[in-house]
């Protein structure tokens, strides 16, 4: 009896974590300057340093001041020191190592400085106010390495899917080309579909993250860390409602908060 494996269709999933259009928004490197008034909202990979934020604005950093400090603080509200995540310089720069969704948030930095009236000698002290709100999004960690130092992962990651597709497009196609050819008619004869073979986007986010597009409208598409007082405990898209969580990137909502929240619902 001659059987007959025909390939319907195969689908290749761009998996949580991969998204298939690229979006550079997330690729923030280099410099950072302040900036007074509302704050540019700044993204980070998941487990990937920050750049560089600098406690001065562009125009600023082109002239000389004199006796200039600088005063950052954190997203807690306390006042930021050096240490092995934390680095500042001396003149005012902030960078964060290793970047993990509780480090989202605002940070501010207060820079002070002198001005002196020439005709006067008169000494002035002026102090300026930087905001910087600073997100992070899921790059899971050890795709830096498996991009054998790639500077854009996901290009890479979205080209060795697409590279997988074909191969095994090929495979098939090869395949039934050898049954079909060969004599022994023993053997099952093989049918390959044109194009039967696609990529699709899973659109979903990996839990502590989600999209919104009133929030991160440059970006609507993209998984962001949940803010507070939302959370996200699965694989879905959105971020819900939970007044008691007070950190990014919650997982779970506490079981007292819902209790508040139903005893709000009934007053």
């Amino acid at each position: 009896v001659m059987r007959t494996c025909v390939l319907l269709s195969a689908v290749l999933w761009c998996l949580t974590g991969v998204q298939c259009p690229r979006s550079t928004l997330f690729n923030a490197k280099g410099f950072i300057y302040g900036k007074t008034g509302r704050p540019d909202k700044i993204y980070v990979k998941l487990h990937q340093n920050s750049p560089v934020f600098i406690c001065m604005d562009f125009k600023l950093s082109k002239k000389e001041i004199v006796d200039p400090t600088y005063l950052w603080i954190g997203p807690n509200e306390k006042t930021l020191t050096g240490n092995n995540r934390i680095n500042i310089t001396e003149t005012g720069q902030l960078m964060v190592k290793d970047f993990l969704e509780p480090l989202s948030g605002l940070y501010t930095c207060t820079l002070s400085y002198k001005t002196v009236k020439a005709e006067t000698q008169e000494e002035k002290t002026v102090k300026k106010r930087y905001d910087f709100m600073v997100f992070v999004n899921p790059f899971a960690p050890g795709w830096k390495g498996a991009c054998n130092g790639s500077v854009d992962c996901e290009d890479t990651t979205n080209h060795n899917i697409l590279q997988a597709r074909d191969r095994i497009e090929e495979f098939f196609r090869s395949q039934a080309y050898i049954f079909y050819h060969n004599f022994n008619k023993t053997l099952p004869a093989m049918h390959f579909v044109d194009h039967s073979l696609q990529v699709v986007r899973l659109d979903s986010c990996r839990p502590g993250f989600g999209k919104n597009e009133r929030l991160h409208s440059n970006c609507a598409s993209c998984c962001v860390v949940c803010s507070p007082a939302t959370f996200s405990p699965d694989v879905n898209v959105t971020c819900q409602t939970c007044v008691s969580v007070l950190t990014y990137g919650a997982k779970s909502c506490p079981q007292t908060s819902n209790k508040n929240q139903q005893y709000e619902d009934q007053r």
